[in-house]
Protein backbone atom coordinates (compact mmCIF):
# COMPACT_ATOMS: atom_id res chain seq x y z
CA UNK A 1 0.00 0.00 0.00
CA UNK A 2 3.03 2.40 0.88
CA UNK A 3 4.41 1.49 -2.75
CA UNK A 4 1.21 2.27 -4.21
CA UNK A 5 0.64 5.38 -2.32
CA UNK A 6 4.38 6.96 -3.38
CA UNK A 7 3.44 5.77 -7.14
CA UNK A 8 0.21 7.51 -6.94
CA UNK A 9 1.90 10.53 -5.42
CA UNK A 10 5.37 10.76 -7.23
CA UNK A 11 6.14 12.07 -10.41
CA UNK A 12 4.60 10.92 -13.65
CA UNK A 13 7.92 10.00 -14.91
CA UNK A 14 9.23 8.87 -11.98
CA UNK A 15 5.94 6.46 -11.22
CA UNK A 16 6.24 5.14 -14.83
CA UNK A 17 9.64 3.65 -14.77
CA UNK A 18 9.15 1.99 -11.40
CA UNK A 19 5.32 0.88 -12.72
CA UNK A 20 7.52 -0.96 -15.37
CA UNK A 21 9.93 -2.05 -12.69
CA UNK A 22 7.52 -4.45 -10.83
CA UNK A 23 5.52 -5.14 -14.13
CA UNK A 24 8.68 -7.56 -15.19
CA UNK A 25 9.98 -8.44 -11.19
CA UNK A 26 7.05 -8.91 -8.52
CA UNK A 27 4.00 -8.39 -10.62
CA UNK A 28 5.40 -10.84 -13.56
CA UNK A 29 3.88 -14.17 -12.36
CA UNK A 30 0.11 -12.01 -12.15
CA UNK A 31 0.62 -10.11 -15.23
CA UNK A 32 1.46 -13.99 -17.05
CA UNK A 33 -1.87 -15.58 -15.53
CA UNK A 34 -3.73 -12.75 -16.78
CA UNK A 35 -3.03 -13.20 -20.29
CA UNK A 36 -2.69 -17.21 -20.15
CA UNK A 37 -6.40 -16.71 -19.17
CA UNK A 38 -7.15 -14.17 -22.13
CA UNK A 39 -5.58 -16.50 -24.27
CA UNK A 40 -7.83 -19.60 -23.08
CA UNK A 41 -11.01 -17.25 -23.28
CA UNK A 42 -10.02 -16.95 -26.93
CA UNK A 43 -9.09 -20.30 -27.80
CA UNK A 44 -12.13 -21.09 -26.62
CA UNK A 45 -14.04 -18.71 -28.21
CA UNK A 46 -12.73 -19.32 -31.32
CA UNK A 47 -13.46 -23.38 -31.08
CA UNK A 48 -16.54 -22.60 -30.53
CA UNK A 49 -17.11 -20.46 -33.57
CA UNK A 50 -15.19 -23.36 -35.54
CA UNK A 51 -17.68 -25.94 -34.19
CA UNK A 52 -21.03 -23.30 -35.45
CA UNK A 53 -19.50 -23.13 -38.82
CA UNK A 54 -19.07 -27.26 -38.24
CA UNK A 55 -22.29 -27.55 -37.70
CA UNK A 56 -23.87 -25.09 -40.40
CA UNK A 57 -21.62 -27.15 -43.38
CA UNK A 58 -23.10 -30.48 -42.03
CA UNK A 59 -26.68 -29.24 -42.08
CA UNK A 60 -26.36 -27.87 -45.30
CA UNK A 61 -24.16 -31.09 -46.85
CA UNK A 62 -27.25 -33.00 -45.36
CA UNK A 63 -29.98 -30.51 -46.97
CA UNK A 64 -28.22 -31.06 -50.13
CA UNK A 65 -27.70 -34.63 -50.01
CA UNK A 66 -31.53 -34.67 -49.75
CA UNK A 67 -32.58 -32.06 -52.44
CA UNK A 68 -30.06 -34.52 -54.60
CA UNK A 69 -31.93 -37.64 -53.98
CA UNK A 70 -35.81 -36.05 -54.15
CA UNK A 71 -34.24 -34.48 -57.70
CA UNK A 72 -32.83 -37.97 -58.65
CA UNK A 73 -36.24 -39.22 -57.91
CA UNK A 74 -38.18 -36.61 -59.65
CA UNK A 75 -36.25 -37.04 -62.71
CA UNK A 76 -36.79 -40.62 -62.62
CA UNK A 77 -40.45 -40.39 -62.39
CA UNK A 78 -40.73 -37.55 -64.63
CA UNK A 79 -38.84 -39.56 -67.37
CA UNK A 80 -41.17 -42.69 -66.42
CA UNK A 81 -44.21 -40.36 -67.05
CA UNK A 82 -43.19 -39.22 -70.58
CA UNK A 83 -42.64 -42.28 -72.02
CA UNK A 84 -45.57 -44.04 -70.52
CA UNK A 85 -47.53 -41.22 -72.09
CA UNK A 86 -50.30 -38.92 -71.76
CA UNK A 87 -52.81 -41.09 -70.07
CA UNK A 88 -50.17 -41.08 -66.93
CA UNK A 89 -48.97 -37.76 -64.69
CA UNK A 90 -46.80 -37.20 -61.99
CA UNK A 91 -47.97 -35.87 -58.69
CA UNK A 92 -47.47 -35.14 -54.51
CA UNK A 93 -48.26 -38.32 -52.75
CA UNK A 94 -49.35 -37.31 -48.83
CA UNK A 95 -49.97 -39.68 -45.95
CA UNK A 96 -52.82 -39.23 -44.04
CA UNK A 97 -51.04 -40.22 -41.34
CA UNK A 98 -53.54 -41.36 -38.87
CA UNK A 99 -54.79 -44.62 -37.73
CA UNK A 100 -58.11 -44.46 -38.63
CA UNK A 101 -56.72 -43.69 -42.30
CA UNK A 102 -54.23 -46.19 -42.34
CA UNK A 103 -53.07 -47.58 -45.86
CA UNK A 104 -54.55 -44.62 -47.13
CA UNK A 105 -53.63 -40.97 -49.06
CA UNK A 106 -53.95 -38.36 -50.64
CA UNK A 107 -53.23 -37.05 -53.96
CA UNK A 108 -52.97 -33.48 -55.79
CA UNK A 109 -55.02 -34.30 -58.68
CA UNK A 110 -58.68 -35.10 -59.43
CA UNK A 111 -61.57 -35.11 -61.25
CA UNK A 112 -60.69 -31.70 -63.31
CA UNK A 113 -57.39 -33.37 -64.25
CA UNK A 114 -58.76 -36.54 -65.66
CA UNK A 115 -58.65 -39.02 -62.26
CA UNK A 116 -61.30 -41.57 -62.26
CA UNK A 117 -62.19 -43.89 -59.54
CA UNK A 118 -59.83 -47.41 -60.05
CA UNK A 119 -57.12 -44.71 -61.72
CA UNK A 120 -53.87 -47.12 -60.80
CA UNK A 121 -50.30 -45.45 -58.16
CA UNK A 122 -46.88 -46.56 -58.96
CA UNK A 123 -43.52 -44.86 -59.03
CA UNK A 124 -40.49 -46.11 -60.72
CA UNK A 125 -40.19 -48.50 -58.62
CA UNK A 126 -44.05 -50.58 -59.24
CA UNK A 127 -47.32 -50.52 -57.62
CA UNK A 128 -48.54 -48.25 -55.08
CA UNK A 129 -51.89 -48.50 -55.16
CA UNK A 130 -55.56 -47.23 -56.35
CA UNK A 131 -57.48 -44.51 -56.52
CA UNK A 132 -61.34 -44.97 -54.06
CA UNK A 133 -62.27 -41.15 -53.88
CA UNK A 134 -62.30 -38.50 -56.57
CA UNK A 135 -62.85 -34.69 -55.99
CA UNK A 136 -62.38 -31.87 -58.02
CA UNK A 137 -58.90 -31.49 -57.79
CA UNK A 138 -58.08 -33.85 -55.43
CA UNK A 139 -58.00 -37.63 -55.02
CA UNK A 140 -58.15 -40.26 -52.27
CA UNK A 141 -56.11 -43.70 -52.95
CA UNK A 142 -55.09 -46.92 -50.78
CA UNK A 143 -51.99 -48.71 -50.87
CA UNK A 144 -51.42 -52.38 -51.34
CA UNK A 145 -51.14 -52.29 -47.41
CA UNK A 146 -54.98 -51.68 -47.05
CA UNK A 147 -57.29 -54.66 -46.35
CA UNK A 148 -59.42 -53.87 -49.01
CA UNK A 149 -56.38 -53.63 -52.00
CA UNK A 150 -56.31 -56.32 -54.68
CA UNK A 151 -54.84 -56.79 -58.05
CA UNK A 152 -54.71 -59.80 -60.60
CA UNK A 153 -50.99 -60.64 -60.72
CA UNK A 154 -49.02 -63.15 -62.79
CA UNK A 155 -45.19 -64.13 -62.94
CA UNK A 156 -43.04 -62.08 -65.59
CA UNK A 157 -42.91 -64.91 -67.72
CA UNK A 158 -46.95 -65.24 -68.01
CA UNK A 159 -46.41 -68.85 -66.83
CA UNK A 160 -48.25 -68.74 -63.66
CA UNK A 161 -51.96 -66.30 -62.28
CA UNK A 162 -53.31 -65.43 -59.16
CA UNK A 163 -54.44 -62.54 -57.01
CA UNK A 164 -52.30 -60.51 -55.16
CA UNK A 165 -53.17 -58.77 -51.67
CA UNK A 166 -51.75 -57.99 -48.54
CA UNK A 167 -50.77 -59.65 -45.51
CA UNK A 168 -49.89 -58.16 -41.90
CA UNK A 169 -46.07 -58.51 -40.26
CA UNK A 170 -46.28 -57.70 -36.37
CA UNK A 171 -44.88 -54.61 -37.69
CA UNK A 172 -45.86 -52.44 -40.28
CA UNK A 173 -42.13 -52.74 -41.87
CA UNK A 174 -42.78 -56.41 -41.96
CA UNK A 175 -45.82 -56.39 -44.32
CA UNK A 176 -45.79 -57.93 -47.46
CA UNK A 177 -48.08 -59.24 -50.11
CA UNK A 178 -49.18 -62.90 -50.66
CA UNK A 179 -50.19 -64.28 -54.30
CA UNK A 180 -53.32 -66.71 -53.76
CA UNK A 181 -54.73 -68.92 -56.55
CA UNK A 182 -51.75 -69.96 -58.28
CA UNK A 183 -52.11 -73.23 -59.78
CA UNK A 184 -51.13 -76.22 -57.59
CA UNK A 185 -48.82 -77.65 -60.34
CA UNK A 186 -46.81 -74.54 -59.95
CA UNK A 187 -43.31 -73.96 -59.12
CA UNK A 188 -42.39 -70.39 -58.71
CA UNK A 189 -39.11 -70.16 -57.12
CA UNK A 190 -38.07 -67.60 -54.56
CA UNK A 191 -36.37 -64.20 -56.62
CA UNK A 192 -39.07 -64.78 -59.01
CA UNK A 193 -40.84 -61.42 -60.26
CA UNK A 194 -44.46 -60.61 -60.22
CA UNK A 195 -45.84 -58.49 -62.39
CA UNK A 196 -49.94 -57.18 -62.86
CA UNK A 197 -51.51 -59.13 -65.53
CA UNK A 198 -53.83 -56.72 -67.10
CA UNK A 199 -56.29 -58.89 -66.46
CA UNK A 200 -59.93 -56.42 -65.63
CA UNK A 201 -60.17 -52.62 -65.96
CA UNK A 202 -58.26 -51.28 -63.52
CA UNK A 203 -54.57 -52.19 -63.69
CA UNK A 204 -52.26 -51.96 -66.75
CA UNK A 205 -50.11 -54.92 -67.46
CA UNK A 206 -46.51 -55.28 -66.32
CA UNK A 207 -46.06 -52.88 -63.57
CA UNK A 208 -43.87 -54.77 -61.31
CA UNK A 209 -45.54 -55.80 -57.92
CA UNK A 210 -43.32 -57.53 -56.11
CA UNK A 211 -40.75 -60.63 -55.97
CA UNK A 212 -41.55 -64.24 -54.53
CA UNK A 213 -39.74 -64.65 -50.97
CA UNK A 214 -41.11 -68.39 -50.33
CA UNK A 215 -44.42 -70.41 -50.95
CA UNK A 216 -46.39 -69.91 -48.30
CA UNK A 217 -48.98 -72.95 -47.96
CA UNK A 218 -50.20 -75.61 -50.81
CA UNK A 219 -54.48 -76.90 -50.87
CA UNK A 220 -53.37 -80.49 -52.33
CA UNK A 221 -54.45 -80.58 -55.70
CA UNK A 222 -56.20 -77.19 -56.52
CA UNK A 223 -53.99 -74.16 -55.53
CA UNK A 224 -50.86 -72.86 -53.98
CA UNK A 225 -49.72 -69.29 -52.49
CA UNK A 226 -46.80 -67.57 -52.41
CA UNK A 227 -45.51 -64.54 -50.29
CA UNK A 228 -43.98 -61.75 -52.06
CA UNK A 229 -41.96 -59.12 -51.20
CA UNK A 230 -43.48 -55.50 -52.27
CA UNK A 231 -41.40 -53.59 -54.96
CA UNK A 232 -42.40 -50.30 -53.39
CA UNK A 233 -42.98 -49.75 -49.74
CA UNK A 234 -45.78 -46.84 -49.41
CA UNK A 235 -43.65 -44.81 -46.85
CA UNK A 236 -40.59 -44.12 -48.57
CA UNK A 237 -43.30 -42.97 -51.57
CA UNK A 238 -43.35 -38.85 -52.08
CA UNK A 239 -44.32 -38.43 -56.09
CA UNK A 240 -45.97 -40.87 -58.09
CA UNK A 241 -47.17 -41.55 -61.20
CA UNK A 242 -51.32 -41.71 -61.61
CA UNK A 243 -53.48 -43.21 -64.47
CA UNK A 244 -56.48 -40.82 -66.10
CA UNK A 245 -58.21 -43.22 -66.14
CA UNK A 246 -58.96 -46.90 -65.53
CA UNK A 247 -56.31 -48.78 -67.92
CA UNK A 248 -56.71 -52.45 -67.84
CA UNK A 249 -55.75 -52.74 -70.98
CA UNK A 250 -52.80 -50.98 -71.22
CA UNK A 251 -49.25 -53.23 -71.42
CA UNK A 252 -46.75 -50.95 -69.50
CA UNK A 253 -44.24 -53.68 -69.40
CA UNK A 254 -41.47 -51.80 -71.60
CA UNK A 255 -40.90 -48.90 -69.00
CA UNK A 256 -39.44 -51.51 -66.56
CA UNK A 257 -38.24 -54.04 -69.19
CA UNK A 258 -39.72 -56.83 -66.77
CA UNK A 259 -37.99 -60.10 -67.16
CA UNK A 260 -38.82 -63.38 -65.02
CA UNK A 261 -35.23 -63.52 -64.10
CA UNK A 262 -35.00 -64.72 -60.84
CA UNK A 263 -33.03 -63.01 -57.93
CA UNK A 264 -31.62 -64.10 -54.79
CA UNK A 265 -33.80 -62.88 -52.32
CA UNK A 266 -33.07 -63.14 -48.00
CA UNK A 267 -35.39 -65.71 -45.86
CA UNK A 268 -38.79 -65.22 -44.89
CA UNK A 269 -37.60 -65.79 -41.22
CA UNK A 270 -37.34 -62.60 -40.09
CA UNK A 271 -38.02 -58.72 -41.18
CA UNK A 272 -37.18 -57.89 -44.90
CA UNK A 273 -35.20 -55.04 -45.87
CA UNK A 274 -36.93 -52.35 -47.36
CA UNK A 275 -37.32 -51.83 -51.29
CA UNK A 276 -35.47 -48.71 -52.41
Amino acid sequence: MLIAFVLLLGPTEWSRNLRQVLRNTALRPFVGIREWVATRKSDREDLRIVRAQRDSLAAVVAAQAVLREENARLRALLSLATRAGPQFRATQMLSLGTDAAEGTFLLGLGASQGVVVGSPVFTVGGLVGVVREVHRNSAQAIDWTHPEFRVSAMTADGQVYGIVEPRRGSFREEDLLIMTGAPFHSDVQPGTRIVTSGRGTVFPRGVPVGDVVSIQDADTGWRKSYLVRPAVRPESALQVLVGLSTSGGADLSGLWEVSATRTPVPAASGPLPRTP
